[in-house]
């Protein structure tokens, strides 16, 4: 059987998750890294997606949702711009080999 960090099995991490989202925004800075860990690091696509379908977590979820996992991130903007920029870079390039 697959055991998180915590080792408690995925189903029950599951509703220790279901239970800090329902005191969001009254958690602990300690709850709320492990919550955004579990986010981060452990949750499968089905762990979000049962939390998100779960109506009596979608003021709370979608408050913590805003406030953490989909602000952009000062390391989402540097990747944006380099890729960008690797881009542009290629297009100048080529424009410049075929010219």
């Amino acid at each position: 059987m697959n055991k998180t960090l915590d080792g408690a099995a995925p189903v029950a991490q599951r509703t220790q998750v279901e239970a800090a989202i329902a005191d969001y925004p009254h958690l602990s800075e300690e709850r709320l890294a492990a919550l955004l860990r579990w986010f981060r690091k452990e949750a499968s696509a089905l762990d979000v997606a049962m939390l998100a379908s779960n109506e009596a977590l979608a003021e709370p979820y979608g408050r913590f949702r805003a406030d953490h996992i989909d602000r952009m991130t000062a390391q989402d903007v540097m990747k944006g711009l380099l890729f960008a920029g690797a881009v542009g870079l290629a297009v100048f390039f080529l424009i410049w080999w075929v010219a």
